[in-house]
């Protein structure tokens, strides 16, 4: 049986989008956050959000918070990290995390399932997504048993590349359709986020 926690990466500086939290910034009149949580949610046995600076900010959304264990924004596999290290020390029963970025607003809703799937059949010691034949390294299924190892590549040898650390071990990588949307997009600056409003507009739930 595993037991999988689900954490939403937000611990970038979001330069693009001129600074703040991607995940707070408003689509439809919510947080893109507020849409993340509510489709990883029902796929996990749990979620957290990656941040750091004062967690203060992310109260409306009742979750627990974990900062980065390295310092100076080092990227997202130091955000992998620190999801481990929290399941580790508050949740004993968890076998795995999956990653997913706060700036997505339209996460599948079976990407758990999926990158599970393609991790069992290829016997895999992790798995990430693509779309369009275009790899997402930082949405991801992550064992606990693989947080010592990532630990000393992030913390001994100060790897910041998610590819260099899944390079080590055998990934496997769960296919996603685009079409009517990528699965994948990312709100990443102002444009970005308008062309997210526009299809919400045009696709609804199908989006």
């Amino acid at each position: 049986m595993r037991t999988i926690l689900g954490v939403i990466l937000a611990g970038g500086l979001a330069r693009r989008m001129g600074g703040g939290d991607k995940g707070l910034k408003t689509l439809a009149g919510r947080p893109i956050l507020a849409r993340i949580v509510d489709r990883l949610r029902p796929q996990v046995d749990g979620v957290i959000i990656n941040a750091n600076g004062d967690p203060a900010r992310f109260d409306d959304f009742g979750l627990p918070v974990a900062g980065d264990a390295v310092e100076g924004f080092a990227g997202p596999l130091a955000g992998v990290l620190a999801g481990l290290a929290w399941a580790r020390e508050n949740r004993p029963d968890i076998t795995d995390i999956v990653t997913v970025p706060s700036d997505g607003p339209f996460l599948p809703r079976d990407v758990v399932a999926r990158l599970v799937a393609a991790r069992d059949q290829t016997g895999a010691d992790l798995a990430c997504a693509a779309s369009g034949g275009q790899p997402h390294p930082v949405v991801g299924l992550w064992p606990l048993r693989l947080y010592e190892d990532l630990h000393h590549a992030v913390v001994g040898e100060g790897i910041r590349k998610v590819d260099i650390w899944t390079g080590r071990h055998k990934l496997a990588v769960a296919h996603f359709p685009t079409d009517p949307v990528d699965p994948f997009f990312n709100a990443n600056a102002p444009d970005d986020l308008a062309e997210a409003e526009r299809l919400l507009a045009r696709l609804g739930d199908a989006a």
